[in-house]
């Protein structure tokens, strides 16, 4: 008989129309498919992340501004946000396995070619590619995992795929800074894209391939209406604006913070500024956090402790004081990675059916806010400076607040 394509249609599935084969959590086959996954997590985040430490170098190298510098992350950003809604779509008839593969490894080589690149235009178009075939990975990841591992085990693989994404963000970010300062931001670049071209591979050897699975076509049409039909959900779109808002403010603050602490009264270093995206691990342990405070306190609740940390955390780095810039950062990084847990999981609860296509639309806006504010945010550096970037993400924090303020999680029918 033919296999559900999707967990929901799993779920949904009568006993009889089909039997499901698990990954034990015990199982050689379950240590391999949770490294695998995090090997994706890590390639995947490592390359979308890589140039933020690298934007103030771009000014010096391209003759451009640093608006125009952010787009080297903000087309990356922007581009994935729409492959993944494709690639939603797309994985329903194509292997799991090849998807993943395919991305993880057209993505390493797009960072070797824009690590090649001649011109500050080809540099964009190579970084934009990336970002578009990557969709591939976060919108099959977390299907595969839910799909094949049986679901007693699933936390645990699933939080070894976090833990890669998380990994790979933060070695990006602080390995490039580091590299770049010793070599060039190039050489860094070709050598991140080597490390994933082997982190490709080991995937593909790792992962076992896809037992619960049949490649299966949806018809556009249905695609659209259940996309619809959760643009409709007044509890869903408040959960989307507030990942737009959360991710505005993060990635904004990142990447200005790094022309900020190059110039003065600063003049840091590469080193030395790549050191402040160590405070990513500060969410990353923080990010456990939101689940709990969610069961204990409510979602509502803990969305507007959320914004409330963050909006401390911007006025915070208003002052000159180092050390008081880095408690604000790490005030901001606590905050989002709490309130990215809180939202997320909450798409899920609040989406009924058809919870790929809510998580798909739920990453496309996340994905909106780091790019567009994310290079809107150098206009403000430019003509205002850093009280100008922090009347930004303030806003966006308190239209966060708001939100959270109106939240009311939806009723499934």
């Amino acid at each position: 008989m033919p296999q559900p394509a999707t967990l929901e249609a799993a779920i949904q599935a009568t006993p009889t129309e089909f039997e499901t084969t698990w990954i034990k959590g015990d199982s050689a086959a379950f240590r391999s498919a949770s490294w695998a996954l995090f090997l994706a997590g890590f390639a995947s985040f490592s390359l979308i992340y890589c140039v933020q430490p690298l934007l103030p170098e771009f000014p010096q190298d391209f003759g451009v501004n640093a608006a125009t510098a952010s787009l080297a992350l903000s087309l990356t950003t922007g581009a994935l946000a729409f492959a993944i809604l494709l690639s939603g779509a797309f994985a329903q008839i194509v292997s799991r396995k090849t998807l993943m593969f395919t991305s993880m490894m057209l993505a390493a080589v797009c960072n070797l070619v824009a690590a090649s690149a001649g011109g500050w235009g080809w540099l964009l178009a190579a970084r934009a590619v990336e970002g578009f075939v990557l969709g591939g990975v976060p919108a099959v990841a977390m299907a595969y995992l839910a799909e094949e591992i049986e679901p007693a085990s699933l936390g645990r693989a699933m939080g070894l795929y976090i833990g890669g994404t998380a990994f790979g963000a933060m070695v990006g970010r602080v390995g490039m800074g580091l590299m770049s300062a010793f070599t060039s931001w190039q050489i860094a670049m070709y050598a991140l894209g080597v490390a994933c071209v082997a982190a490709a591979m080991g995937f593909f050897l790792l992962l076992p391939p896809s037992r619960n699975f049949r490649p299966q076509s949806m018809p556009v049409g249905r695609h659209l209406h259940l996309w619809r039909q959760h643009l409709s959900n007044p509890a869903l779109l408040r959960l989307y604006l507030i990942g737009t808002m959360l991710t505005s403010v993060f990635t904004t603050v990142f990447n200005y913070s790094t022309f900020r602490l190059a110039g003065a009264p600063y003049h840091l270093g590469p080193t030395a500024i790549s050191m402040i995206f160590l405070t990513y691990a500060l969410g990353i342990v923080s990010s456990s956090s939101g689940g709990r405070m969610v069961d204990r306190f409510g979602r509502r609740t803990t969305l507007i402790v959320t914004f409330a940390t963050i909006l401390a955390g911007v006025v915070v780095t208003l002052t000159s004081s180092l050390t008081l810039t880095i408690l604000g950062i790490s005030l901001i990084t606590i905050g989002f990675f709490i309130g990215h847990s809180a939202a997320s999981s909450g798409v899920g609860a609040s989406s009924g059916a058809a919870k790929s296509h809510a998580s798909a639309l739920y990453l496309l806006f996340y994905y909106i806010g780091a790019s567009f504010t994310g290079w809107a945010g150098g206009w403000f550096w430019i003509h205002g400076g850093w009280g100008a970037v922090a009347g930004l993400t303030s806003a966006c924090a308190i239209i966060g607040l708001i939100v959270a303020l109106t939240f009311t999680p939806h009723r499934q029918a």
